[in-house]
């Protein structure tokens, strides 16, 4: 059985106004997130606020802040910010939500979530990643972020349901338990495809019990990994 880490929580921390990292934030928004057409405040405001180059510590503040994709180490990376922008905001996070991750990695998309709303439960199935995103997530004072090592595919029953779920890996077909688990009126933002092949990042609704599938946007996300036999 896969150890359980556990960090435990009240309300996201005061934002990093340390320079140059705030003007790197700003450029960021700026550029990569509204140049785009992304206007939700929360989000931007989200992404203003949470330190990216705290989650990845090894390379250099400007890189961190780029964007594109980073490695993270076990052949796991964090995403671009216009990405985690976009699937934040794809589903709707409000202050009163609480959300499931699957694929904690870092901790970066955590954070974002967590500095928007109530509660944010993350499963990160490598122990070292897991561990690291624990402890960074503490330091840094994200005390609403509940991680946990363990299988993703399976959710987290006994938090269900969720108000929202994002899935920062790309299974190739999305796991009924995930879907078992999305609230009433929930949204779930996952990237579906084969590794290495086409994969379409989609949103998938709860309506009065009737789930709907929409294929947004070709995209390339690391492979879901599941425990081995």
């Amino acid at each position: 059985m896969l150890p359980v880490l556990l960090a435990l929580l009240v309300v996201a921390p005061p934002p990093d106004t340390s320079w140059p990292h705030q003007d790197l934030r700003e450029r960021m928004v700026q550029q990569q997130i509204a140049a785009r057409g992304l206007t939700d405040p929360a989000v931007r405001g989200a992404l203003r606020s949470v330190p990216r180059h705290r989650f990845v510590p090894e390379v250099s503040p400007e890189l961190a802040y780029a964007d594109r994709p980073l490695p993270i180490g076990h052949d796991q990376t964090i995403s671009q910010p216009y990405i985690v922008a976009r699937m934040t905001a794809l589903v709707r996070p409000d202050s009163a939500d609480r959300i499931l991750e699957v694929g904690t990695g870092s901790g970066y998309q955590a954070a974002v979530l967590a500095s928007i709303v109530d509660s944010v439960y993350t499963i990160e199935i490598i122990p070292d990643l897991a561990a690291s995103a624990t402890e960074r997530l503490r330091r840094l004072g994200y005390h609403n972020v509940v991680v946990r090592n363990g299988n993703g595919f399976d959710g987290w029953p006994a938090r269900a349901p969720f108000d929202a779920i994002v899935v920062t890996a790309a299974p190739d077909a999305i796991p009924p338990p995930l879907l078992d688990q999305l609230a009433e009126g929930g949204r779930m933002v996952v990237p579906v495809g084969p590794a290495g092949g086409p994969q379409d990042l989609t949103l998938v609704t709860n309506d009065d019990g009737k789930l709907t599938r929409r294929t947004l946007a070709p995209v390339r996300f690391v492979p879901f990994l599941r425990p081995e036999p």
